[in-house]
């Protein structure tokens, strides 16, 4: 029985490749999933979903297993790279199809208000009484008159409500924008001020994501369910020292969070947001991960990350 599964179909060539190469990595290590999680400090959970290509492993768990298969990093850092923009790639695939779908969806929705009246007056309009034809066939087609005329009424009717409908929106369109327009400035200062809605909300989360926007500032990312498969992307990376740093962006949560992998007791790391920040640092012996709680995003460009090592050597993401 083969050791490791088939991986999906629909797996961009380039991820495929480089997971591959991770499996020979492992293979050759004869390590166990169980013994490379312990050895690395990443969980056994998260190895199976790399090596299944389920998830893109983050760059310090790259690190780390060059480190523990006795493999030049460099290598295998340049594969990481290629495939970490295959995966945003086929992220940003999905996005536009997923609007594609709710874009056809809510075409479909509306009514067809000539469809009806159209129909109709085909109906009574191209059927006539041939000459010669019995008399008793008249009342038949009168009724088909009646049924198509009063069909086109109710097309008319309907059409006059939606036309109805839309003057009202645009009344009310016309007032807000009156009302806006007499605060001036202190209505302008509180627009600039507001959070945006992709900031404090997001629509329809995903099942176990818990929190968005700023309802998940303070929080840990993966007990609000942030850090799944396919909702975390690494925004942002730095080389300090041994350490990896990195900012993690959730776009579902709208939110992101600074990690370290391969630090040291004593190391900190720290995220930034505008006047946001969070911190995390490593408090035992032989931890070498760390993350901070998350800080409230509109977009992965807004944090930084920065590291503070025990050794007394600091940096930021780029």
């Amino acid at each position: 029985m083969a050791r490791w599964k088939a991986l999906p179909d629909d797996l961009d060539p380039q991820i495929g490749e480089f997971t591959g190469q991770l499996r020979r990595l492992v293979d050759q290590g004869g390590l166990s999933v169980a013994a490379l999680a312990d050895r690395t400090g990443y969980s056994k959970t998260s190895w199976e979903r790399y090596l299944n290509g389920r998830l893109l492993a983050p760059r310090g768990a790259i690190a780390a297993l060059a480190e523990v298969t006795g493999t030049s990093p460099v290598h295998l850092t340049t594969m990481w790279e290629l495939a970490e923009r295959a995966w945003i790639r086929a992220e940003m695939r999905q996005d536009r199809t997923m609007e594609q779908i709710r874009i056809a969806q809510a075409r479909a929705e509306p009514g067809d208000f000539g469809g009806a009246r159209a129909e109709a007056e085909a109906a009574g309009v191209t059927r006539s009484v041939p000459a010669g034809t019995a008399t008793d066939a008249a009342p038949e087609v009168d009724a088909r008159r009646s049924s198509a005329i009063a069909e086109s009424h109710e097309g008319k009717r309907r059409l006059l409500l939606f036309v109805a409908g839309a003057a009202a929106v645009l009344v009310v369109i016309g007032t807000v924008f009156l009302l806006t327009g007499r605060n001036g400035g202190a209505g302008a200062a509180r627009a600039a001020n507001a959070p945006s809605p992709s900031a404090t909300r997001a629509a329809d989360p995903p099942p176990g994501v818990k929190c968005a926007g700023v309802g998940c500032a303070g929080k840990d990312a993966e007990a609000m369910g942030c850090s799944g498969d396919g909702l975390v992307t690494t925004a942002r990376t730095a080389t300090v020292g041994a350490a990896t740093l990195e900012v993690r962006y959730s776009r579902t949560c709208g939110a992101a969070w600074g990690r370290i992998t391969g630090a040291a007791q004593g190391d900190q790391v720290r995220i930034t947001a505008g006047r946001a920040a969070q911190r995390g640092a490593i408090t035992a012996a032989g931890d070498t991960i760390a993350y901070t709680p998350m800080v409230a995003v509109t977009g992965a460009g807004e944090a930084e990350a920065c590291v503070t090592l025990a050794a007394g050597r600091t940096g930021c993401t780029e």
